[in-house]
């Protein structure tokens, strides 16, 4: 009987930590033993704890920032980093948590954010539209108040990352308040709840997630209560059906005797225990080999690891040797393209210099044939104006050297007013050629300084290369016409203005009575 008490005890225990050694891989791919840092309590709320979910803001860019918060709206982290590799950034959120919601505040979603939630087999959280600066900073700034005083905002980065997490909470805050409703009298430990929340987040209706996850803890809690029993197999009732260690066969039966317990009732439970063992035993070889086949692998994947780690570093050394010889003929190219285009302006600005030269010939050409014309008496030269503006007076003035006593041919009385015909005035001109009708304004400033406006079909105007010329006789008798006409008509003016006021004198006359 004591060798029976002492194999049970033994096979016992042997199988209880076998049945609880497990291979875990952490995030770099490295085997734990979890034999090796065997806790005393064994509670599955603690041994067999997983990483809680989170949420995660993310901010892509050359700077990035990072914002993670829990699926109770508690801030756990935020910063900025420059120039940090898209490994760095997985490996700092997977220290934090699961990452359920990778978040970002802009529209449509970047690339780098979905290669990032692909990384993470995470959501995207995205807005319908950009979020505003002024809308960031209200939401950040009301989160910090009431649940994180004191927390500095470091950069713009951080804001917007933070930004992206809070608007993603808030999306899913009432549905998950219900849940903490639903759930305060049932007992759940804060991994339980947390894994309920992730549920919904993920699709999952409440109550179906609620249902799940207290089966899930209904079944282990029989799992405690069986393994409890194992370890304790003799009630308060049986527990002398066996011998403890040490016990003589005439205490035995003196025990016995007492208990009034037969022998072959307990000859019976020890059969029971030796097949209890011997299941167990089973099932501890197939937990070895498991153990074995996950440490082979576990070792292939390590091989794999340090294989593809070089296979990196040979592309990395590739691929900084191919971004030198790039940034070698992006520099000769720049060189090259700087020098085609100083060539290229220096060649439009010697085509621009010889143009201007050439006008400059045939204006000086012009001007002297010109100046030979005002000298001779039979003809009188007149200089073109292109356009009845301050602009295309200018341009002629400056082209032409118009002076006082010049004669001028307006291609046309378009566009010109008051405004414009006082410029010409200015200059003092002998008269004015038109070739349409000008406006009664610009008319009426032109007569009233007696500078004489003839139209074209009167006169026999000849083009001699730039400029045009007419007989010295003809203009002069046109001028004459003009002058006598204008005479006339301020005669009649004049009369009409005496006839008024002596109608308006005859009229106040006729209303006045008679003494």
């Amino acid at each position: 009987m004591e060798e029976i008490n002492l194999l049970y005890y033994n096979n016992f225990f042997k199988m209880d930590l076998n049945k609880n050694k497990a291979l875990n891989l952490d995030n770099n791919g490295v085997s734990h033993d979890l034999l090796k840092d065997k806790p005393d309590n064994l509670e599955r709320s603690s041994f067999f704890r997983k990483d809680p979910w989170i949420i995660v803001g993310f901010d892509p860019g050359l700077t990035v920032g990072i914002a993670i918060i829990d699926l109770s709206g508690n801030l756990l982290f935020l910063s900025s980093f420059k120039e940090i590799s898209k490994a760095e950034v997985i490996n700092n959120i997977i220290s934090f948590g699961r990452a359920l919601i990778v978040a970002t505040d802009v529209y449509p979603i970047p690339k780098s954010v979905k290669k990032l939630a692909t990384a993470l087999n995470s959501k995207i959280y995205a807005p319908s539209k950009i979020m505003s600066v002024e809308s960031k900073k209200e939401l950040v700034d009301s989160f910090i108040k009431t649940l994180s005083p004191g927390q500095v905002i470091e950069n713009a980065h951080q804001r917007d990352a933070l930004a992206a997490a809070i608007k993603t909470y808030k999306n899913y805050e009432k549905k998950l308040n219900q849940i903490e409703k639903k759930t305060s009298e049932m007992d759940l430990n804060p991994e339980e709840m947390d894994k309920i929340k992730s549920l919904f987040i993920s699709g999952t209706p409440i109550t179906k997630a609620i249902n799940e996850v207290s089966g899930e803890k209904n079944s282990f809690n029989a799992m405690d209560k069986q393994r409890n029993e194992i370890k304790s197999p003799l009630s308060k009732n049986s527990q002398e059906d066996i011998l403890p260690p040490h016990t003589y066969p005439d205490q035995a039966t003196s025990k016995t005797d007492e208990n009034n317990i037969s022998l072959p009732e307990s000859s019976k439970f020890i059969l029971k225990l030796k097949k209890r063992i011997k299941t167990q035993e089973k099932q501890i070889k197939k937990q070895e080999g498991i153990i074995k086949n996950l440490r082979d692998k576990n070792k292939i994947s390590r091989n794999k690891i340090q294989r593809n780690k070089k296979e990196i570093s040979q592309l990395k050394s590739r691929i900084d040797k191919v971004h030198q010889d790039y940034s070698k003929d992006i520099l000769l190219n720049k060189e090259l393209s700087s020098k085609v285009e100083l060539i290229k302006k220096l060649i439009n600005q010697y085509k621009e210099e010889k143009s201007h030269r050439k006008r400059l010939e045939e204006n000086l050409k012009s001007i002297h044939k010109i100046r030979s014309m005002e000298i001779s008496k039979n003809d009188v030269p007149v200089k073109i104006v292109k356009s009845f503006t301050k602009e295309g007076i200018k341009e002629a003035g400056e082209y032409w050297k118009i002076k006082k006593g010049d004669v001028i041919l307006l291609k046309t009385s378009r566009g010109g007013g008051s405004n414009t015909a006082s410029v010409l005035v200015d200059i003092g001109l002998k008269a004015i050629i038109i070739t349409d009708q000008m406006s009664h304004t610009a008319r009426e400033v032109f007569e009233k300084e007696d500078i004489p406006v003839i139209n074209a079909d009167k006169l026999q105007i000849r083009m001699v290369d730039e400029f045009a010329i007419i007989k010295a006789e003809t203009l002069n008798n046109e001028i004459a016409k003009w002058n006598s006409k204008l005479k006339e008509q301020r005669k009649k003016e004049e009369e009409k203005k005496l006839l008024t006021v002596i109608d308006e004198y005859r009229a106040k006359r006729k209303r006045k009575p008679v003494d």
